[in-house]
């Protein structure tokens, strides 16, 4: 193993489709840890819904070896996902390294995700490289590029390297910086251990394998182990490196190395990530911080469907909790649904990703409802006393004499657009109860606006019609800064007369009455027809705010009766009239999954 001073420890950050994966890929071969026998595109995206997407989803850590000024180092870095929804992902990986190379498209500039990912970098007190990407484009600008970073970021445009991931232009330069300018690991070998968990996996063969990084300490193959948070203790019966691929060593790790353990761990509670590794006889006082607890945006529930039972959906969302530990889970009940788990996420793609992974990987069959965000609800208690309570779900609501006022989740959002759609985007914020905040002119032609706007408004549609305004080149970056009062109210939905839990929702009263009409025309046309007429109503309260019917499936039951009086056929009308009437008292009606996700449409 090299001397610390030789390892270096950094991350790649970067907007999403800013060219990160194809970087790593360059790096991996200029390092020789990947041939042209080996060559893979995205070679760190191992994930098959990654490589479908062309999305990274999950940050991925590898070790390399690079020779400069005479010295070989060892590079661990880790590349990071560039979506919104995965930014915990990228906050763990911040958390392991000592350096952040922050890479720009030369032909897109500095994007909202940019700005968002150099904050967090600064924050957790890492050295910067900028590097300016994509070179090879004939509509690359990378000069302006470099004096946009200085402007809008701060960071010394002469500092920019300058680099095509395509053609490998750049590349040994940036190596060679990076062993230059990033600083080796402060931590103290002769410390007694404290490693680490960054992340995890679970294999069924081999229990859970822990990545790692020792912060201070080391250890090696054989030792028993104790991990601080779980408080329980294993033997490690293989230690390895990332090259791209698992790769055991004999040798032990000390501080600054990253790694993988494999140690028996076969119960999946006993593995958190930003828990602290210790050896067992000689134990570390203090466990290291970890990470801030991921707070979710938005929650829906899972249920079993078709062959799946609830013990199959509950083991395969453990597994996959071990992977990725951004998401909660708890379980729920729903009269119509069963048994099944209210899931937090960190945004909707987050949530699409989870729902597909938990398909695919546990192999189970799922019905998902409508995402909803968290409120605060103040109510008046026993004596009279005012309490706080969060709610997840709409269903959860009190009584509403109880009801003091609705609090809803504000974010402040910060939007890099062109100038040209500047109009259309405030517009668009407008109807979205959003509250202007500033404005800021970017060197090209773009700017930044800022908004502060409720998370229930944002979280289903309002990236795409961001997208389809700006014609692609718009970007947004949000947080959520707190919750405020505002005039909200729950909005029931009925079918056939029995209120459907799963459709109903909270909305400001003003749209009340809009979204409730046009939900209920999305519900007529996702609802098959039934043998009997159904009608639709939203209500608020007691209210009846909108209405419409599906009609029952028509017969013609007069088609047979020919020759003789009116009579005979009025007869027989009379008696179908009848049997419907019986039939609309014991039907019910079967609900699609889609008509789930309407509840979602604002109509705009």
């Amino acid at each position: 193993m090299p001397a610390a001073d030789n390892i270096r420890n950094f991350c790649i950050i970067a907007h999403i489709d800013h060219g990160k994966s194809t970087l790593a890929d360059r790096m991996l071969m200029g390092t020789g840890a990947m041939d042209d026998r080996t060559k893979q595109e995205q070679r760190l995206d191992t994930m098959e819904l990654e490589r479908e997407r062309g999305i990274t989803i999950k940050a991925a850590a590898v070790s390399v070896e690079h020779d400069y000024a005479g010295k070989r180092y060892e590079l661990n870095f880790i590349d990071t996902p560039g979506h919104v929804d995965f930014h915990y992902e990228v906050s763990r990986a911040l958390a392991a390294c000592e350096g952040a190379i922050l890479v720009v498209d030369a032909t897109q500039g500095v994007e909202a995700q940019t700005v968002a990912n150099l904050y967090k970098a600064v924050d957790a007190d890492l050295d910067l490289i900028p590097v300016i990407n994509k070179i090879d484009l004939p509509s690359a600008e990378p000069e302006k590029r470099a004096e946009q970073v200085e402007d809008v970021l701060g960071l010394d445009a002469a500092d920019c390297i300058m680099t095509s991931a395509k053609t490998g232009q750049g590349v040994n330069e940036l190596l060679d910086a990076i062993c230059e300018r990033f600083p080796p690991p402060k931590g103290d070998p002769e410390k007694p251990l404290q490693a680490l968990i960054f992340d995890a996996k679970y294999d069924d063969y081999r229990g859970v394998i822990v990545y790692f990084r020792v912060v201070n300490g080391s250890f090696k193959k054989g030792d028993r182990i104790l991990m601080m948070g779980a408080k329980r203790t294993y033997q490690v019966t293989e230690l390895g490196k990332f090259k791209p691929d698992m790769h055991p060593t004999n040798e032990p790790f000390e501080a600054g190395d990253v790694g993988y353990m494999v140690a028996a761990i076969k119960s999946l509670e006993d593995v958190n990530v930003g828990d602290t590794v210790t050896l067992d006889t000689a134990r570390c006082d203090t466990p290291l911080p970890g990470y801030q607890e991921p707070q979710p945006m938005v929650y829906c529930d899972f249920y079993p469907s078709g062959d799946t039972q609830f013990d199959e959906l509950r083991d395969a969302i453990a597994r996959l909790h071990v992977n990725d530990a951004s998401f909660t889970h708890e379980p729920s009940n729903s009269e119509a649904l069963g048994s099944g788990f209210r899931c937090g996420f960190l945004g909707m793609l987050h949530m699409d990703i989870i729902q597909e992974r938990l398909e695919r990987e546990g192999d189970v069959s799922i019905v998902q409802t409508a995402p909803t965000v968290t409120y605060e609800v103040v109510v008046t208690g026993k004596g009279g006393e005012k309490q706080t309570i969060h709610i997840t779900n709409p269903a959860e609501l009190p009584d509403p004499s109880k009801v003091k006022e609705i609090r809803e989740p504000i974010v402040a959002a910060e939007i890099i657009t062109p100038t040209t759609s500047i109009g259309d985007i405030m517009k668009l914020c407008e109807q979205r109860r959003g509250v202007y905040k500033s404005q800021k002119f970017l060197a090209d032609d773009r700017q930044i606006l800022e908004y502060d706007l409720p998370l229930a408004e944002i979280i289903y549609d309002f990236f795409d019609k961001l997208k389809s305004i700006t014609s692609g080149y718009g970007t947004m970056d949000y947080h959520v800064t707190g919750f405020k009062a505002d005039n909200l109210v729950k909005m029931d939905v009925l079918v056939n007369g029995s209120a459907v839990e799963a459709l109903s929702l909270i909305v400001h009263r003003s749209k009340a009455e809009f979204r409730g009409r046009h939900l209920l025309k999305r519900l007529k046309e996702q609802i098959d027809r039934h043998l009997f007429e159904i009608p639709l109503q939203a209500a608020i309260g007691g209210k009846i705010i909108a209405r419409e019917n599906i009609k029952a499936v028509g017969k013609n039951v007069t088609a047979k009766c020919y020759g003789g009086d009116v009579t005979r056929k009025r007869k027989l009308l009379e008696k179908q009239k009848k049997g419907k009437e019986r039939m609309k008292r014991v039907g019910t009606v079967d609900i699609p999954q889609e008509a789930f996700m309407s509840v979602l449409d604002t109509g705009e």
